[in-house]
């Protein structure tokens, strides 16, 4: 199997993994600290905004790449096997009703507002050089 390949089946996995986690967020019988893991790291996957924006070199796209992943990773391994399964349905079935993925305007303005904060705090800290 060529690189390429197999580098669009990880991608589709992990957008697989990521949507099944969204549900297991949301579901009642996963563990509070999961719980907890699993919503930051699906806020700021499905968010339209990135934390490190993707034209800045390398940083740009490390948070895609290895960042999220490894949440998605972390999360899954917290939550019980029986509640992945349930989850792992919802989503097959959310994703053949919908074509797109869910998007988190919540998190796009959380980010939004730490870009804010920290061009406030850098403007202050230059004006008091």
């Amino acid at each position: 199997m060529a690189l390429s390949q197999r580098l669009r089946q990880w991608a589709r996995s992990l957008k697989a993994s990521l949507l099944m986690l969204w549900f297991c967020s949301r579901h009642a019988g996963t563990p509070w600290a999961a719980r907890l893991l699993a919503g930051l790291v699906v806020a700021y996957a499905f968010s339209p905004i990135d934390l490190i924006p993707d034209f800045i070199p390398v940083l740009g796209y490390a948070d895609d790449v290895l960042l999220v992943p490894l949440g998605i990773w972390l999360a899954l391994r917290m939550i019980p096997a029986a509640i992945k399964d349930d989850c792992r349905a919802q989503a097959a079935a959310w994703q053949a009703a919908r074509a797109g993925r869910p998007r988190n305007w919540w998190a796009a303005a959380t980010i939004v507002l730490v870009w804010l904060a920290m061009a406030w705090l850098g403007w202050r800290w230059l004006q008091n050089r």
